[in-house]
């Protein structure tokens, strides 16, 4: 069994989610700006760039959804294995959590790089 304890997962977890959430306010007020710029553009590559990034949005915002409740749900059984196992994590819980950080991270990573080409994509437009 790995010495791992339970409390620190779900601190984990907590943080994790709360990095969704704001993930989820920045995405959607980055969507309302899109819409704003969209009202503006004329140019057909523009126009395009306006659908990819609204697309885009759209899809993220899932994807946080998606994962926040995955590590909600993980986070309730891990909560549930301190019964089993006196407070400590075994090794199948572990690989879950390690999956979920590296999924984490992969969003959070994919995320940041959306941020930067919509932020490029609107300095282009001035």
């Amino acid at each position: 069994m790995v010495t791992t304890d339970i409390s620190q997962l779900t601190a984990e977890c907590n943080t994790w989610r709360e990095q969704m959430r704001a993930y989820r306010e920045e995405i959607t007020h980055l969507k309302n700006q899109l819409r704003q710029i969209a009202l503006n553009v004329t140019r057909y590559e523009h126009l395009q760039d306006v659908e990819h990034y609204e697309n885009q949005f759209h899809i993220q915002l899932i994807n946080i959804h998606d994962l926040k409740h995955s590590i909600k749900v993980h986070d309730y059984k891990t909560t549930m294995a301190r019964v089993d196992n006196n407070g400590q994590v075994n090794h199948t819980t572990m690989a879950e959590h390690k999956h979920l950080f590296a999924e984490y991270q992969r969003l959070q990573s994919l995320l940041d790089e959306l941020k930067d080409r919509f932020r490029q994509f609107i300095a282009k437009l001035n």
